[in-house]
């Protein structure tokens, strides 16, 4: 029997009132998916299925010949990509615990749509990990952070799409990293330039986490990068923490253009693919990383409007955040920042 698939909670405040969302349709098999050990056979198959819709046939080149500029990668894609990265907060992608809270398996961390055009910004939606979603059957709202712990990629897709609004098929592609491979990223690239807004402190020893950030320009190592994600101001944590994963994409961004060819793109891609779960080839990452790395290309981070906090101590408990209920539309349209509220990281 297929199972139901996630209505998104999203309560007038003070009415305790649901709005069902409609039935979903997955875009990727929910058995196979469960499977940790097939995901990489699903990305071969969707990859080969979908390449020359997105992506046209690769211009022959000389044998033997590496790419010399970004252009040269790959073709561009023929039309805007959306992906959805997920980031987890476990070291490792099948890490037997995320040492972090809550313990156990692995949460999403932090969720972002990142939408590539061929010929437009790099578009991104940060989307908070604590939005509240009700799964069938159940009689409580989870996070949906957790959706990942009990159906991975897929079912957290799924939600996403329908919190969103984004049209049948979409997301396109789906990326799953560990704090390890944003590590390992950032190694490859010897260290990126940030300006953080702020002196960022923090310690926690149930997770041996110590947090020593200073503001201001300098280039931080991968922990200090990885410290960076996953900083959060306890006065305001949800806006602090996508504060903070807005500074490490505008920031993995700019390095990744200012460094170019010299940072071997190629093989950095062949050596994060054991380090993440997606069902992009490496021809489709590189051409998204072609369309990305434009000289001319600029950031676009939208933010995804929120209804006011419930009050009562049993949501403050829970710390849960709704979706507006009203979103403009049409909201996030391909190429253009949005309803207005984003920043911007342009290219110098």
């Amino acid at each position: 029997m297929r199972p139901r698939l996630p209505a998104i909670w999203n309560s007038r405040r003070g009415s305790g009132t649901r709005t069902q969302l409609p039935r979903i349709r997955r875009q990727w098999p929910w058995g196979l998916l469960l499977r940790g050990g097939l995901l990489a056979g699903v990305g071969v198959v969707a990859g080969a299925s979908l390449l020359g819709v997105l992506w046209p046939e690769p211009e022959p080149s000389g044998a033997g010949r590496g790419p010399e500029s970004i252009s040269d990668l790959a073709n561009l894609p023929n039309r805007a990509v959306t992906v959805l990265v997920i980031g987890l907060d476990a070291d490792q992608l099948n890490a037997a615990s995320n040492k972090a809270a809550p313990s156990g398996p692995a949460n999403a961390d932090a969720l972002l749509l990142v939408r590539v055009n061929p010929d437009g910004p790099v578009q991104v939606l940060p989307l908070p990990t604590s939005l509240a979603v009700q799964l069938p059957g159940e009689t409580a709202p989870q996070s949906l952070a957790s959706l990942y712990r009990s159906g991975g990629a897929a079912l957290t897709a799924d939600a996403v799409r329908e919190l969103v609004g984004l049209p049948a098929g979409r997301p396109d592609r789906f990326v799953v990293l560990s704090r390890g491979a944003l590590r390992a990223l950032v190694e490859g690239l010897g260290s990126v330039e940030v300006n953080p807004r702020r002196t960022m402190r923090y310690s926690d020893k149930t997770q041996e986490l110590e947090i020593d950030l200073q503001a201001g320009v300098q280039r931080l190592s991968p922990l200090q990068m990885e410290h960076l994600a996953r900083w959060r101001d306890p006065a305001k944590p949800l806006e602090s923490r996508l504060e903070s994963h807005q500074q490490v994409v505008e920031s993995l961004h700019q390095e990744l253009r200012l460094q170019g060819m010299g940072a071997n793109l190629p093989e950095l891609v062949r050596l994060l693919r054991g380090q993440v779960n997606t069902n992009l080839s490496q021809g489709e990452i590189l051409s998204l990383l072609a369309a990305a790395l434009r000289p001319d290309t600029s950031v676009s981070i939208t933010t995804l409007p929120l209804a006011a906090p419930r009050q009562g101590e049993a949501a403050k408990a829970t710390g849960l955040r709704e979706r507006a209920a009203q979103l403009p539309q049409p909201f996030w349209p391909e190429g253009k920042a949005g309803d207005g509220k984003q920043a911007s990281s342009k290219a110098p």
